[in-house]
């Protein structure tokens, strides 16, 4: 007997998307309802689309008091921007389920 498990397919396929390498389609249209777009990386940022319930987590929510502290309002790359590495920011968003 199999299980299945939809919403780890659909967070795959929207991770997939949501990297903007060589994209053609406009970066709004990849972002499904109940979700956002964001920017990670220290050096290369990479982008993601997140569910929008990471944004009532705490720990998230301190991520983003240090985005703030760094780049204030002003987000370089046109969204929201965290500044840590991808590795630890993946790492927070599967254990919150934010994929």
């Amino acid at each position: 007997m199999a299980i299945r498990m939809p919403h780890i397919i659909q967070a795959r396929k929207i991770l997939k998307r949501s990297l903007s390498n060589g994209s053609t389609t406009p970066a709004s249209m990849d972002i499904p309802k109940g979700y956002f777009a964001i920017y990670v990386g220290e050096q290369e940022k990479k982008r993601f689309v997140v569910s929008v319930s990471l944004l009532s987590e705490p720990t998230f929510q301190q991520l983003l008091h240090q985005a703030e502290e760094e780049f204030g309002y002003n987000h370089p790359m046109g969204g929201l921007t965290i500044p840590c590495s991808e590795d630890v920011f993946t790492d927070l968003a599967s254990r919150l389920g934010a994929f």
